[in-house]
């Protein structure tokens, strides 16, 4: 009975012992990405999307501008083949859509869980506490979600040095999303006026604040 009690104190020592080197490295690893994110303050980049469905058919193929500037500060532009906006001013998150004439408001602390680009334009742990960050070499990273309710899963991050290259997101249908940027350019940092927004009169507008 004895020796039974001390395997079973043993093992639990040794479970304990290695989530704790566990947590320890995806600490780790998490801290890393942020401060890798956190030496370029902010860029303004071309992309290029690829949606994809879970079997990876391709579905849909289009280019746009992309804005990023810490803390907070995000302008995501579509261009083609159908025009959208999002905009975060540091507080607000906006979504234009000029097709439907449809504009949407966010707080950013809200939008985060849906939206995880935002993750780029800010290393508060606040943010980053609903997240799970793992290496998959010296130059990518995949961010998921601890949420099982988040409508994005995964946010996969490739960079050259600390300059970010390209992205996926994997939406909870399994859909992916893969942004190739080009054009990169870290300095000058785009300016404040950039991520100001005005609403666009005569629209439809969702105020979700």
């Amino acid at each position: 009975m004895l020796n039974t009690v001390k395997k079973w104190v043993l093992s639990s020592v040794c479970l304990a012992s290695s989530v704790i080197a566990l947590t320890a490295n995806a600490d780790e690893t998490k801290q890393k990405l942020m401060d890798k994110l956190e030496v370029v303050g902010g860029f303004s980049a071309d992309f290029t999307q690829v949606v994809s469905d879970a079997d990876g058919n391709e579905l849909q193929q289009q280019t746009g501008i992309l804005k990023v500037r810490r803390p907070n500060l995000i302008y995501w532009e579509t261009v083609e083949p159908d025009e959208t906006l999002i905009v975060s001013d540091g507080e607000t998150l906006w979504f234009y859509n000029p097709f439907v004439e449809q504009v949407s408001a966010y707080k950013v602390s809200n939008a985060v869980a849906n939206t995880p680009i935002l993750l780029l334009s800010d290393t508060d742990e606040t943010l980053w506490q609903d997240y799970q960050v793992t290496a998959k070499n010296d130059s990518s990273y995949s961010i998921a979600s601890l949420d099982e309710n988040a409508q994005v899963k995964t946010l996969d991050l490739t960079f050259n040095g600390d300059v970010l290259t390209s992205f996926t997101i994997e939406d909870a249908t399994g859909q992916f999303s893969q942004f190739s940027l080009s054009n990169v350019n870290t300095t000058p940092l785009p300016t404040l006026q950039q991520f100001n927004f005005t609403l666009p009169q005569g629209v439809d507008f969702d105020d979700q604040r």
